[in-house]
């Protein structure tokens, strides 16, 4: 049941006394995170808007939205425009009492086909230990303060060098600014926009359903503009007249897996320099492209006009919390002026990466990584090809997901009977903003799926898509 945020006395729902010390922002994180996870706050409860909690609490409006961005990014909130920021239905609460008998809850997870995680498994645990333990030996003193709230000038230097060499960015060390990740980049950079008098921003649709709840707690409207086989569509982005500003992954698109045209490409700067806006590049997968060499940035074809955003979540582990923004000169001002109020990576993580970037670590890992991905896609398609040959499967060859299509079949429900077969899979409506729900199909995951699991994941795919003895059947 879905509880009025208007019955909540918030003031004593929060236990904000009982959290450790710190800014009021992260004591209250703490005090609303324990209360989903205590069950205090259920699944699907509304918060107040931001404006009424700071009344109740008597802090500033910003504590607020600090807070609600921080529990949006970790997955426990979500935000859509024109709604109130809630309590994701997925939030990790207590079980609650319910029955045991419950499928979903008996039958233990076997294979994992969700997107966007890269193979735990391959991280370079000796490496990374060993560039931790070099740091620490000879860290200088000073490094031990309170760090750079840019980053360390020697990781920004080397990841600088790395991005016009691996990714065809114009860039310089001085534009880089490290940060927490793609979402803490996106956070950033709205609050950038809002101050500069932006009131909405352009997301993919579909599209990470994270990025559009950034957006909506920081303030400003997420306006959906479809993607289709070419990539964004830019002449729905020019029909909306108060957008100029757009976060978009030409490089690999999740969850479609188009890759963003080059006429696209061309079209979205001019739109850019058109409108006087900002185009936010969130560099996804792009490093894994497998019937071609990966292809360069929209940075470095317009770096007065795009933000470029990346992390080591894909290709290294999302644990690791170290991200990247290379801003044009005006917006990465306004970045700077604001980063009083962050914290970034820790320093010995940060100064680790420089070294393994320094030694070559990270690009051996690179080439690595994409052999592996491209053979275990390659054995997805391969057994699916054998098993569900009548339907269609999309998405470039890239990154570690692609989309099977269902043709009139549930996907709802196929989830739901993958998850009795011990299979979590992801139905594409979860992404879609504009319109809930559209043409059936699953978006599968093969990144964190070892290679001798993938005939038999795709057995029960294969199973919970057809509704093997349930009567029903799809295709």
């Amino acid at each position: 049941m879905r509880q009025d945020r208007k019955s909540l006395a918030w003031s004593t729902l929060l236990e904000i006394d009982s959290q450790p010390e710190g800014p009021l922002h992260r004591k209250l994180c703490g005090a609303l995170r324990s209360a989903v996870v205590a069950g205090r706050v259920t699944p699907g409860s509304a918060l107040p808007p931001s404006r009424v909690l700071a009344e109740d609490l008597g802090c500033s409006r910003w504590v607020i939205t600090e807070a609600y961005a921080q529990l949006i990014a970790e997955g426990y909130l979500e935000a859509r425009s024109g709604s109130a920021t809630r309590v994701r239905a997925t939030a990790a609460v207590p079980n609650q009492g319910q029955p045991r008998s419950n499928p979903q809850i008996s039958v233990p997870v076997e294979f994992e086909m969700l997107p966007g995680m890269p193979d735990l498994r391959t991280f370079p645990r000796k490496r990374w230990a060993d560039a931790v333990r070099e740091v620490t030996a000879s860290i200088a003193s000073a490094d031990l303060g309170y760090p750079d709230v840019f980053g360390h000038p020697r990781l920004r230097e080397r990841l600088a060098a790395y991005l016009v060499r691996g990714r065809g960015a114009a860039v310089s060390a001085d534009d880089v600014i490290v940060c927490d990740g793609t979402l803490d980049g996106v956070v950033r950079l709205c609050r950038a926009l809002r101050s500069a008098g932006h009131t909405h921003v352009a997301v993919e649709d579909p599209g990470w359903s994270r990025l559009s709840s950034a957006v909506s707690t920081v303030g400003l409207t997420p306006v959906p503009v479809e993607v289709d086989r070419d990539g964004l569509r830019i002449d729905r982005l020019r029909a909306n007249t108060l957008t100029r500003a757009v976060i978009v992954a030409p490089a690999h698109q999740f969850p479609t897996g188009t890759v963003l045209t080059p006429a696209r490409r061309a079209e979205l700067l001019h739109w850019a320099r058109e409108v006087d806006g900002l185009v936010m590049e969130d560099d996804y997968d792009a490093e894994f492209r497998y019937d071609r060499r990966p292809i360069g940035t929209v940075q470095g074809m317009d770096s007065a006009r795009v933000v470029l955003m990346g992390s080591l979540s894909k290709t290294l582990s999302p644990a690791l919390r170290i991200g990247w923004v290379v801003a044009p000169p005006r917006w990465a001002e306004a970045l700077r002026e604001a980063a009083v109020a962050v914290t970034p990576p820790p320093v010995i993580d940060q100064l680790a990466f420089a070294a393994f970037l320094d030694a070559g670590w990270y690009d051996g890992h690179i080439r690595a990584s994409r052999l592996r991905y491209r053979s275990r896609r390659d054995l997805l398609l391969k057994e699916m090809a054998s098993t569900l040959p009548d339907l269609e499967i999309s998405g470039a060859a890239a990154g570690f997901h692609l989309l099977l299509h269902l043709n009139d079949c549930d996907a709802a429900q196929a989830v739901r009977r993958a998850a009795r077969l011990g299979l979590r899979l992801v139905d594409l409506d979860q992404y879609r903003m504009s319109a809930r729900t559209g043409p059936p199909a699953l978006v599968l995951g093969y990144g964190n799926l070892s290679d001798a699991s993938v005939p038999e994941a795709v057995r029960r795919l294969a199973e919970a898509v057809r509704g093997k003895g349930t009567g029903t059947s799809c295709g």
